[in-house]
Order: C-alpha cells, then structure tokens, then sequence
C-alpha cells in the first residue's frame, strides 16, 4: 500500500498544474484564496526571471515594426488600387 501512495506521490507532483486545478476544484474557499494568492506570487516570481528588452533593443524593434506597417500599407494600397482599376476595366467592357 505504501508502494502506491509514493506512486500517486509522485504523479501528484508531476502532474502540477493539473494537480492545481484538481486542488482549485475541491476545496473550500479560503484554500481557493489561497489558491489565488500562490498563483499571483508565481506570476511575480515568474516575471522576474523574463528577459527584459533594453531601451535601444525597444526602440529599435519598434522602429522596425513601424517602417513594416507603413511599408505594408503602401504595398496594400497599391495593390487595392490596381485591382479596382483592373476590375472596372473588366466590368467597363460590357459583355
């Protein structure tokens, strides 16, 4: 018997998140709070171990996504109006 509580010890441990949703489910709601106030405490612990951009590298992919966007829309643009000119063409013949 003892063999297979560690066993379920182990899966328990493993299992982690679905092992958190499990615990979320059944208890009451002061564990729940519980429960919520971990979850946030993760979250900020989690945070803090995320590689933050400095200000150059923000700046400089934010410059790159810019030019991209105005780029993009110049080549949409273009193409929108050659295809409605393309289109009242075709429609102007009159079959």
């Amino acid at each position: 018997m003892a063999e297979k509580q560690k066993k379920q010890a182990k899966t328990a441990l493993a299992g982690g998140k679905a092992q958190s949703a499990a615990v979320l489910q059944t208890a009451g709601p002061g564990a729940r709070l519980r429960n919520l106030g971990r979850y946030f405490e993760d979250a900020k612990t989690e945070l803090g171990k995320v590689s933050w951009p400095t200000r150059r590298e923000l700046k400089a992919t934010s410059f790159a996504v810019l030019i991209l966007v105005v780029v993009m829309s110049i080549f949409l643009g273009l193409a929108d109006l050659a295809l409605s000119k393309l289109m009242e063409a075709i429609l102007s013949i009159g079959l």
